[in-house]
């Protein structure tokens, strides 16, 4: 469980979110609304370990009753999604999951790829370098990509806002399935109601910073 205790985050001095206390479940995906400057991203940073200097964050980040303020980005075992999917280009499509499959016997790592790629439809692509993809199918690959490094928690960052009304469809129904069955506590911020995960608790944040039950 990820829990948030009286998070915030100040801009300047000046409260961007208001202190808020919140549990995630395992499996469970909670999404937060809110305009462009809110500070959606910037919670997301904030969790994550990488908030910018010119921003401070309060409160207590626990997952499972561990504190995880103290640990740098890479040791809080926490997966981001972008709205763009940030594969590495000099990679192919197949390099691209094995580098979230850094420990391991590499026939073993083979493996584990080609079976991420089967299950988000991608079976025989491996080769493919990245830019040979649609934007669905990169989109796909993104998500994979993170599922194999197997996170503890999830944070998406208006993954769907660039994909068009099908694809969106999709993928949401993709990413949702993918994060309930694993398991994982995730929280997606989005500017956009449909976005959310369906039954999913939905919070957006108010002109003063205040976060309420959307």
């Amino acid at each position: 469980m990820l829990s948030l205790r009286h998070i915030g985050i100040l801009l300047n001095g000046q409260p961007l979110i208001r202190p808020f206390s919140l549990d995630v479940a395992p499996g469970e995906t909670v999404t937060l609304m809110g305009p462009s400057g809110s500070g959606k991203s910037s919670l997301l940073a904030y969790i994550g370990g990488d908030l910018p200097a010119a921003m401070e964050g309060q409160g207590e980040i626990l997952l499972n009753l561990k504190p995880l303020n103290a640990l740098p980005p890479e040791k809080r075992g926490i997966g981001r999604i972008f709205q763009d999917d940030y594969l590495f280009p000099h990679m192919t499509v197949g390099e691209n999951l094995l580098f979230a499959l850094a420990d391991g016997p590499r026939a073993e790592r083979m493996i584990r790829m080609e079976q991420a790629l089967k299950v988000c439809g991608l079976e025989g692509f491996a080769a493919r370098p990245p830019h040979s993809l649609s934007g669905g199918q990169r989109a796909r690959v993104a998500l994979m990509r993170a599922l194999l490094a197997e996170p503890a928690v999830m944070l998406l960052d208006e993954p769907f806002s660039k994909l068009d009304c099908p694809l969106r469809a999709a993928m949401r129904s993709f990413t949702f399935e993918h994060i309930g069955s694993r398991k994982i506590p995730a929280i997606l911020v989005t500017h956009d109601r449909e976005d959310a995960s369906p039954g999913g608790r939905v919070f957006a944040i108010q002109d003063d910073g205040t976060l309420r039950h959307a």
